[in-house]
């Protein structure tokens, strides 16, 4: 890819002298690449697939200004040099621009932080009942796989189909109250703010990137999702989690989590994942750095994925305050 980049991008960003392209992380839906044109360096995101909707650009762009002027912390998206935000390349992928920022793992991140963070990102977001494009929320944020959908996975060969049959056994218990929000309480929302998402710059600000999965959400469920992708490894930190509630609510965020089917966000969300990364490492048409990336993400999200003794726990301290 990098020797059949080169010249592309020479000719669709304007850029002259020497160019370097260099692999960066990788997440669901797409690779990063680091370009250095002089000594200026961009983040070039190579997506897996189709490419966003030019209303769903729109609607990125205009979320993250209005998130910038709240003091959230962005990487700025750059239009190649007719203006277009997102280029197809010969390759048949698609292409992103954005400031390159040395990032690393918010480790120093308390829970105040991202509490504050994540309510300032919901206190001034516009209601939103429908995706970007115009369809219906993605029910992907809702809505769990029918049990039959698992059959394929857990009667494989896989090293993780016995592990993966275990934690299905409690699904029912689990997912009983996972439905549809409220459209009325659906506003444009981030939706996928794990660590790996939310980073620190060299100075130790936070830095929110990867805006892929922007859309309607309710604030609520959003905020219940972040407390356990941040502080549930495996068990959940009801400390951490109380700050973090706390300082959202001090900080004007609107939501609240008040019942059961708050955390559906957190189940379909890692549930439609799980089921889909099952169906990657299982196709021998997928490329191996692609089945590679799913064995590894099937073990942790197994890891992850709450029991629903530990929903009770955190939904008894998000009511008691």
């Amino acid at each position: 890819m990098v020797a059949e980049l080169v010249d592309q991008l020479r000719d669709t960003f304007g850029w002259v002298g020497p160019v370097e392209v260099s692999a960066g992380p990788r997440g669901a839906l797409g690779q990063i690449w680091q370009v250095r044109v002089g000594s200026d360096r961009y983040a070039l995101k190579e997506i897996f697939g189709q490419g966003p909707s030019p209303a769903v650009i729109a609607g990125e762009l205009a979320f993250t200004a209005n998130a910038t002027a709240a003091g959230v912390r962005v990487p700025r998206s750059h239009p190649d040099r007719d203006g277009r935000y997102l280029v197809a390349a010969r390759n048949g992928v698609h292409l992103r621009l954005y400031d390159w920022i040395d990032l690393s793992p918010a480790v120093d991140a308390t829970p105040a932080d991202l509490g504050g963070l994540l309510a300032r990102l919901h206190r001034d977001a516009p209601a939103l009942t429908r995706e970007l494009d115009g369809g219906l929320p993605d029910p992907w944020y809702d809505q769990v796989p029918a049990a039959h959908r698992w059959h394929t996975a857990v009667t494989s060969a896989a090293p993780w189909a016995a592990r993966l049959a275990e934690r299905l056994r409690e699904l029912p218990e689990l997912c009983a109250a996972v439905g549809p929000a409220d459209p009325a309480a659906l506003v444009l929302c981030h939706r996928d703010l794990h660590p790996e998402n939310l980073l620190a710059d060299p100075d130790g600000a936070l830095v929110v990137v990867d805006w892929d999965n922007l859309g309607p959400a309710d604030p609520s469920r959003e905020l219940a999702r972040t407390m356990f992708d941040w502080y549930c490894d495996g068990s959940p930190d009801l400390d951490a989690m109380r700050a973090l509630y706390r300082a959202y609510v001090a900080e004007g965020g609107p939501g609240r989590i008040t019942a059961p089917a708050d955390f559906s966000m957190l189940l379909a969300g890692h549930l439609n994942f799980l089921l889909k990364q099952t169906g990657v490492a299982l196709d021998p048409l997928a490329e191996p750095r692609h089945r590679a990336w799913a064995e590894r993400e099937i073990d942790e999200t197994l890891h992850l994925l709450p029991t629903p003794a530990q929903l009770g726990r955190v939904l008894t301290i998000a009511v008691g305050g």
